[in-house]
């Protein structure tokens, strides 16, 4: 049974789903997108933080919908609400040409690659336990030769190597030099 409106709308976004720890965004995240809603983690403006950096944004109009299923599923979340009005999401990927690379930042990780051959040239960053594994399964290999961040790491420096990873394959396949 198909619940969300992935491929029926665009993403518009205008919800806010607030989370008291990482492993419930992530987790949450995983949920709705397994049953096709459109889903975005992002950084709350800190006014609205509930004890986590990060929170989903959806779309408003499915906020019973998925109010419901994350409660059927067992997933907690704090608050669902709209954003209009409540401050804006901060921007966690950025980026930075270096004139042969590329450097792209999501939260506290950066990932740096060659613009011509794809090839990761540094990971910095983060504190977590993870991230030396990552590290030294993607350096100086290529971006579409790794496995993404989120499938090996299990913290939030992981998940924001994983944002910039996945930034900067596009970038890469998209040709931007």
């Amino acid at each position: 049974m198909l619940f969300g409106t992935k491929k029926y709308s665009r993403f518009e976004g205008g919800g806010l789903i607030l989370f008291s720890n990482i492993e419930e965004a992530i987790k949450a995240e995983k949920i709705l997108k397994q049953q096709n809603y459109e889903t975005k983690l992002v950084a709350p403006p800190p006014e609205l933080r509930k004890g986590c950096d990060l929170a989903l944004e959806i779309n408003i109009t499915e906020k019973p919908g998925v109010e419901r299923f994350l409660r059927e599923e067992g997933a907690a979340f704090v608050e669902l609400l709209p954003l209009k009005g409540s401050g804006e999401l901060l921007d966690i990927v950025k980026t930075t040409d270096f004139g042969d690379a590329i450097m792209v930042k999501a939260g506290n990780m950066k990932l740096t690659y060659d613009k011509n051959s794809g090839i990761i040239l540094n990971i910095s960053g983060g504190g977590c336990p993870d991230i030396p594994y990552l590290h030294i399964s993607m350096i100086d290999r290529k971006l579409i030769e790794v496995s993404r961040p989120k499938d090996h790491g299990y913290t939030l420096c992981a998940l924001m190597l994983d944002r910039a990873y996945t930034e900067a394959l596009a970038l890469w396949k998209n040709g931007e030099k």
